[in-house]
């Protein structure tokens, strides 16, 4: 009954946890360089943060993102490299941004 009780607390939680919203998000986004290569809707150098969202809506990918948007990489979306972010936001802050763009 006590492992039931964790379990249905622990969901309701998650479900309570507000997500970033653009507004929060936005700063971020500005501070890591996020914006010279995407925007929202339109796809720049690199994809859209909404075509991100759809390729991994529905698949648990928030820490392979949140490392991907860290340290860089290439091949996911073409041959384009996207270059490291390592040091321009804190751990709290790349989730915010990954939570933001799975919202989307």
């Amino acid at each position: 009954m006590k492992t039931l009780l964790a379990i249905l607390l622990t969901g309701a939680f998650l479900i309570a946890t507000p997500v970033a919203n653009a507004k929060d998000v936005a700063p971020l986004l500005q501070k890591a360089g996020c914006i010279a290569c995407h925007s929202t809707d339109k796809k720049i150098l690199g994809p859209s943060f909404k075509e991100v969202s759809a390729k991994y809506k529905g698949k648990s990918m928030e820490t392979a993102m949140i490392k991907k948007v860290r340290d860089g990489g290439s091949g996911a979306w073409g041959p384009m490299p996207m270059p490291s972010n390592e040091g321009k936001l804190t751990d709290d802050e790349f989730k915010s941004v990954v939570e933001w763009i799975l919202s989307l």
